[in-house]
């Protein structure tokens, strides 16, 4: 999947913008504040359809402006597809392919597969295993859209459930048979859920392993295990076991008013050396990591789709010292991860780095006039 063209209009800082990309390594150079990562974050919205960053899609229309527009031309290996995104302020989001638009933004999920790195990811170690949650329900919703219709109905029954719990509270009242509809759902979409995270993280982990190793030299250990209630079951029958859940959590949940247990309280436990990398991870370890992680996502969205991801790297001279970013360039322009886009503040450095690695290469030099 090659970007060859975007096209902004009334995007955060961008009132109109137009960039021709190179197939293969694209840089954007400019100040703190020039819009370098917001043209990254568009390129977010065109493969899932929101933003990296946790804006609300209206919160993203440039100040005074009543919309914004984001359009690319995007060719698939056989043909150019036209890709456009609308935004009114007083109106839904509208995202189109060859002016066709998508029912569902669900059904757009996939086309487009890109992954960002950014000094955000930072949060995936510190904040709490929702954010973990959802960056593994990103990485297996590009490649299989059918977990993310499990992901929907689950979340869908998970609130439903939860708001009896809360009404059964306001009213002073309880009955457990109106609350047990809801165990056949929860049961049939969070085993489904469950069984193809298992099979992702534990397709993925070598990968992370592999790639933790040639940007770091391999000096620790790292694991990534997958925590969820599911997995004392063991070879034994989810479906029951999940029932066994519900059933001796029902009081607990009924005290607590909300559903304690199940697959929206998974967790990723990030290791190193056998310790929490959180707590024994330093800077440069934890950075290295998380480039692993996201190179293992690109990895694994390839080998499952057939497409290849696009690569957006946000401000990486942050994340690491100029010489790993140079390893870290020339492994993924090596392995043919495809399209890259990179953000830095310093043309020279940035020129540097990637005169040497690939002579398909644009600088776009951004919030100059």
């Amino acid at each position: 999947m090659i970007i060859q063209k975007l096209q902004l209009i009334n995007f955060k800082n961008h009132p109109a913008a137009t960039f021709d990309f190179s197939p293969r390594i694209n840089c954007l150079v400019g100040n703190n504040g020039a819009g370098k990562t917001n043209i990254l974050d568009a390129l977010h919205y065109l493969s899932v359809g929101k933003s990296f960053l946790g804006n609300t899609d209206v919160n993203n229309i440039r100040s005074g402006e009543d919309f914004f527009s984001i359009e690319a031309e995007i060719h698939d290996g056989e043909k150019l597809n036209i890709l456009k995104i609308q935004q009114p302020r007083e109106a839904k989001k509208i995202i189109k392919k060859n002016d066709k638009a998508y029912d569902r933004i669900a059904d757009h999920i996939g086309f487009l597969p890109g992954v960002m790195i950014s000094p955000y990811d930072s949060n995936l170690i510190s904040d709490s295993g929702e954010s973990r949650r959802k960056f593994l329900d990103a990485m297996i919703s590009q490649t299989d859209s059918g977990y993310l219709f499990n992901l929907i109905q689950y979340q869908k029954t998970v609130q439903q459930r939860n708001a009896l719990l809360k009404n059964f509270a306001k009213n002073r009242y309880f009955d457990a048979e109106s609350l047990e509809i809801y165990n056949e759902p929860l049961i049939k979409y969070g085993t489904a859920i469950f069984t193809r995270r298992k099979q992702f993280m534990e397709a993925i982990m070598p990968l992370i392993q592999k790639y933790y190793e040639l940007i770091s030299g391999g000096k620790e250990a790292i694991t990534v295990n997958y925590q969820s209630d599911l997995n004392d079951a063991g070879n034994g029958d989810l479906p029951a076991y999940f029932q066994s859940i519900l059933e001796s959590h029902l009081e607990k949940d009924r005290i607590l008013t909300y559903t304690s247990r199940g697959m929206h309280k998974d967790d990723l436990i990030f290791g190193m050396n056998g310790h929490s990398l959180k707590k024994t991870g330093s800077q440069g370890q934890q950075k290295s990591f998380l480039i692993a992680l996201k190179l293992s996502q690109m990895n694994r969205i390839r080998e499952l789709t057939g497409k290849t991801p696009v690569l957006l790297l946000d401000d990486i001279f942050d994340k690491l010292d100029d010489l790993r970013v140079s390893q870290l360039i020339e492994l993924v322009n090596h392995e043919h991860f495809g399209q890259i886009l990179i953000t830095d503040t310093h043309k020279e450095r940035t020129e540097n780095v990637v005169k040497n690695i690939n002579e398909e290469s644009r600088i776009f030099e951004i919030g100059t006039a």
